[in-house]
């Protein structure tokens, strides 16, 4: 296998997270390979709330290919490929995919999930159907807003949703409600309609955001906006062949700095449990990627291997990879 394909760090996936923990590691001196299939949540967005210092006008795929870039100018290598397959074998990764087959001393997983869709009809992505409370709500206020879903996250989507707006309806699309007894008590003492009808149709505007649906029973309701609640599907299957420990509902378990319940395995991002937001992802790949620096980095050396092969020449130092040096002096960094 060519030095082109030999990597200290292998990182599966380039969203935010998997982005920003290949950014630590390649500017802490690790050669660091991302390898992204495209698409994702993140690429999906249609304008970016929540970051800090990033304008609402910049989409998803502008934010990514902007870290790509930044990414590229520090050295970090790109593949653009699907992993099938990640083996340990002989203390080290093996990765492999259609076009791409390389070994790293460790792997950071981030694939995150995809949220489960309804049937059509349905509005565009960003433009009437969205998926993260947490982002768009603020969108909505004082709006009609629908929450899609039958069981206890719609009925709690649609009550959160009461914070942002007094015209909030629950579209179960013909199912019965899932939600506990409990649950039902709770949200019928808010004022959110519960609709059972299945939708039969929908109208949108000139500049593609929802007006209304149509329902079976001939009536029709007006919408700006609402949310779709239907679980996600997280893309662990990696991590699983790995052996690494998952929860119940699927992510994987990980502790404060990304490590899984494998030795040398990292996941961060929506893989991992907690909030899906672009800003925790960041964060969460900050952390492993400076974990992984501590476990990767050559000095300091360990004292007993000092004692049984003598001190650190001064020839050894520094510890960073050539080509990273090479790009590091590009930015005046190490300049004479």
């Amino acid at each position: 296998m060519s030095d082109t394909d030999d990597f200290e760090v292998a990182v599966i996936g380039g969203g935010p997270a998997g982005l920003s923990a290949a950014l630590y590691t390649t500017r802490l001196g690790h050669r660091t390979a991302v390898i992204d299939r495209g698409g994702g949540r993140a690429a999906m967005m249609l304008d970016t709330h929540n970051l800090i210092g990033t304008p609402e006008s910049v989409s998803g795929k502008e934010f990514l290919n902007t870290a790509r870039d930044q990414l590229t100018e520090y050295g970090t290598e790109f593949y653009r490929d699907l992993i099938s397959d990640v083996e340990r074998m002989d203390g080290r990764f093996h990765l492999e995919g259609s076009d791409t087959d390389l070994v790293a001393d460790r792997v950071v997983i981030a694939t995150g999930f995809t949220d489960v869709r309804p049937d059509p009809p349905l509005p565009r992505t960003g433009r009437g159907l969205h998926y993260c409370l947490h982002c768009d709500a603020y969108m909505f206020v004082d709006e009609s807003v629908y929450v899609m879903g039958h069981g206890d996250s719609a009925a709690y989507v649609a009550m959160i949703m009461l914070n942002f707006t007094d015209d909030v309806d629950i579209l179960l699309r013909g199912e019965d409600p899932t939600w506990s007894d409990e649950t039902d008590r709770l949200v019928r003492g808010h004022p959110v309609d519960i609709v059972s009808d299945e939708i039969s149709g929908m109208t949108t505007g000139d500049d593609g955001w929802l007006e209304s649906f149509e329902f079976a029973d001939g009536t029709e309701r007006e919408y700006k906006g609402g949310f779709a609640m239907y679980g996600s599907e997280y893309a662990n299957g990696l991590a699983t062949g790995l052996g690494c420990e998952t929860t119940e509902d699927g992510t994987v378990e990980v502790d404060d700095h990304g490590r899984t319940s494998e030795d040398g395995v990292f996941a961060v991002g929506d893989l991992t449990p907690g909030h899906n937001q672009i800003p925790v992802a960041i964060g969460e790949g900050a952390k492993a990627g400076i974990a992984l620096h501590m476990d990767l980095r050559e000095f300091p050396r360990d004292l007993e291997e000092i004692e049984a092969d003598g001190p650190v020449a001064p020839g050894e130092a520094p510890g960073i990879d050539a080509p990273l040096r090479d790009a590091a002096r590009s930015f005046g960094a190490g300049d004479d």
